[in-house]
Parts: C-alpha cells; sequence; structure tokens
C-alpha cells in the first residue's frame, strides 16, 4: 500500500534566490541545466516562480548549486 503526503509551501522570492545562486556559480546555465537533470526553459520558469516547484527539483538545484534555501517542510 502507498501513502501519500501532499503539502504546499509559501517561500517568498525563492526564485529570486535560486536566480542570485546560479548567477554566481561561474558554469554556464547549459552546464548547470545539465547537472541537475532539466531544460533551460524548465529553469528560467522556475526563476520566474511561473509554476509550482516540486521538493525534489528544489533538492537538485540545492545540490547542484551547492547551497540551502532553508526550505523546510516540518516546521
Amino acid at each position: 500500500m502507498k501513502v501519500v503526503r501532499t503539502l504546499e509551501l509559501s517561500v517568498p522570492d525563492l526564485g529570486s534566490a535560486i536566480k542570485e545562486a546560479r548567477e554566481k556559480d561561474p558554469r554556464s546555465l547549459t552546464a548547470i541545466c545539465g547537472a541537475a537533470g532539466m531544460t533551460t526553459a524548465n529553469w528560467y520558469r522556475i526563476e520566474s516562480e511561473k509554476q509550482i516547484l516540486p521538493e525534489e527539483t528544489l533538492r537538485r538545484i540545492e545540490s547542484v548549486l551547492d547551497v540551502d534555501f532553508g526550505v523546510d517542510f516540518d516546521t
């Protein structure tokens, strides 16, 4: 049996924080997206906050950029 827990959390300016972290990274956007397993178009949608960001994708972005955006669903 599977049990699913779905939570939504509003994180003001997360897209801007992701963009700022990306711009500090010396790699190209294409290289960062390749490491994160996503397209540049998807990355831009995330930065402009035009879509819901799954936690799994957020964690991949944090890992690739070596940052922690402080998003915690358990507090």
